[in-house]
Parts: C-alpha cells; sequence; structure tokens
C-alpha cells in the first residue's frame, strides 16, 4: 500500500533555511509536504570533537525513488558542508492519505 513512501529527515540552522529548502522541493514536486520542528539543541561528533547548535529538523513525506534527486536539492540550497539527509521507510499508512501523498509527487 505505501509503495516506496519515505519520511525524509533534514536538520537546518534556522527556521528560514528549512522553509527555503521545503518550498524548494514542495514547488518541484519532490515532496509533498514538510514540518519544520524547533528550535532544538543538538549535540554531535565534528571536526573531532563534539560539538553543539541550536538547529530546526524538516521532516518530509516523499518516495524513495525520488530520494537521490531530493538530496542533491537539499544539498545545493543546504548551509551545512554535510548537511543530514535521512529516509525512513513508511511501513503503513492511511490509505486516504497515502493516495493524497502519490497525487502531489512527479
Amino acid at each position: 500500500m505505501t509503495k516506496d513512501h519515505v519520511v525524509v529527515l533534514v536538520t537546518t540552522s534556522s527556521k528560514e533555511e528549512a522553509e527555503k529548502i521545503a518550498n524548494s522541493l514542495l514547488n518541484e514536486r519532490l515532496i509533498a509536504c514538510a514540518n519544520i520542528i524547533g528550535p532544538m539543541h543538538s549535540l554531535f561528533w565534528w571536526a573531532g570533537k563534539i560539538e553543539g547548535a541550536v538547529e530546526y529538523v524538516l521532516l518530509m513525506k516523499s518516495c524513495e525513488s525520488l530520494f537521490d534527486k531530493l538530496s542533491e536539492r537539499v544539498k545545493a540550497l543546504h548551509s551545512y558542508d554535510v548537511p543530514e539527509i535521512i529516509a525512513l521507510p513508511v511501513v503503513r499508512g492511511y490509505k486516504p492519505y497515502v493516495e493524497w501523498l502519490d497525487s502531489c509527487l512527479k
């Protein structure tokens, strides 16, 4: 029922950056919708040490078949050298929502 649907997580440095990425991917029909969550405090390894930053997270609904193009666009629009772009499979979904999702994507 869920074809190759995925939820793609991308962290950003600001709400504005998250909105810019989401709007571009929506206009290009690479995602059906995006949720912007934050601010949040992230801790991570970078350049050999533990760093911390305030970030926002984008939760975007798409298809695995669009992931390569989606990730290329995120990288082109993103301020990070190595942005987090992770796809999680959708195991099941409410049929009317999944049909709507399909109707929004390329």
